[in-house]
């Protein structure tokens, strides 16, 4: 069994700001939150809320942060606050409006986007995909943070970028070129097989470095490397937010029939009932591997990031090079990208035997039931 690491060096906000970004000093600076109600930032009003929990980590951490040495200390600029309405769905687009602490209404497309070179967010819901999509519109750099808590601080966020990126680049090496991928899945006593083609495609990686003038964004905590599969066939488990299990069957690259295997009959309905209306909701947009050896912190935005651990999600695929783009959903509310995370912890009613690829004429195991195998060790020591 891998060991974790006991302990990880204590977070700074410099030190990671300068190891992402690698800034020359001089660019300008800004931090995006959100919030049910935007105009709770009037004042800070927020900060009265317990349950904002993830927004107070942004301003107490980051906001803070920057105004209490990290500008300075790396020569930043700016350093303002914005809240925007929350989305309701993982990388779904972000409104328009957003507003300030000194209750100024602002359009982040005309009065925020075009006038900042960086930009961090540290929201509820993942923003990766549509700020990326903004960053090649407008030319800025960014990180999204969403999720964030006390574990994420302390452990996926004062790694070693460096050494981050550096464990990423072998272990996509050892994936590139895959022809395919085979996920066993075992849960309520049946083995389900799911294979996602890649042909040969070349392997992509999240290492958190975001370096250079080139527009783009850091999902943080980094440390995957994934494929936009070409398509993909089979059946897989999925537990839902209310703890039912589901059962996918995936034909030519989606979903195509959800089946009930335990808990709430309703819950599986209304995800049929989603695939029927707007169907590229059940598209298979990724396929992950985990790279860090980082504890669990309970959000998926880190455990995913986490070696042994696969994901495979659904739906929008655009930031990640895929065909899927907002245009293409029946309803704007559709137009997600849902990480659908395989791990011990959260998922203890699905166990994961075995997960390989074919690759040079080769099968080789990669997993083993949450565990790398000695294959993906090998990359990593080598």
């Amino acid at each position: 069994m891998i060991q974790i690491p006991s302990s990880f060096p204590p977070f700074s906000l410099s030190r990671l700001l300068n190891t992402v970004f690698q800034p020359d000093g001089g660019e300008k600076i800004c931090v995006l939150i959100d919030l049910p109600d935007p105009r709770e930032i009037f004042d800070f009003h927020f900060l009265n809320n317990p349950s904002l929990d993830i927004q107070h980590y942004a301003h107490d951490v980051i906001y803070q942060g920057l105004k209490n040495g990290t500008n300075k200390e790396l020569g930043l600029q700016g350093g303002e606050l914005y809240a925007y309405q929350v989305t309701g769905g993982s990388n779904l687009d972000l409104p328009d409006q957003a507003w300030t602490p000194d209750r100024r209404s602002v359009s982040l497309e005309r009065d925020v986007y075009p006038h900042y070179d960086l930009i961090l967010c540290v929201s509820t819901f993942s923003a990766t995909a549509p700020l990326t999509a903004s960053a090649k519109k407008f030319g800025f750099r960014g990180a999204t943070m969403h999720g964030m808590n006390q574990i994420i601080l302390d452990t996926g966020l004062s790694v070693n970028y460096e050494e981050v990126s550096a464990e990423a680049e072998k272990l996509r090496l050892g994936l590139t070129k895959a022809d395919w991928v085979e996920i066993d899945f075992k849960t309520e006593g049946t083995t389900y097989t799911l294979r996602l083609i890649l042909n040969g495609q070349e392997a992509q990686k999240s290492h958190g470095l975001c370096r250079g003038k080139k527009p783009d964004v850091a999902n943080l905590p980094a440390g995957e490397v994934y494929f936009v599969p070409e398509g993909a066939s089979g059946h897989f488990p999925m537990k839902y937010e209310d703890g039912t299990l589901g059962l996918m069957k995936v034909d030519n690259g989606r979903i195509v029939n959800v089946s009930l295997l335990k808990g709430s009959l309703q819950t599986i309905s209304d995800h049929q009932n989603k695939i029927i209306g707007d169907p590229v909701t059940g598209e298979i947009g990724e396929l992950g591997f985990g790279t860090q050896l980082l504890p669990f912190s309970g959000r998926d935005i880190q455990d995913e990031k986490v070696r042994g651990t696969i994901h495979v999600a659904t739906g929008r695929s655009d930031h990640l090079g895929g065909p899927l783009t907002p245009d293409k959903f029946v309803h704007a509310k559709n137009a997600t990208h849902d990480d659908i995370l395989f791990a011990p912890h959260k998922t203890p009613e699905i166990q994961v035997p075995q997960v390989r690829m074919l690759r040079d004429g080769k099968v080789e195991i990669l997993i083993e039931n949450y565990e790398p195998a000695a294959y993906l060790n090998a990359l990593v020591k080598a």
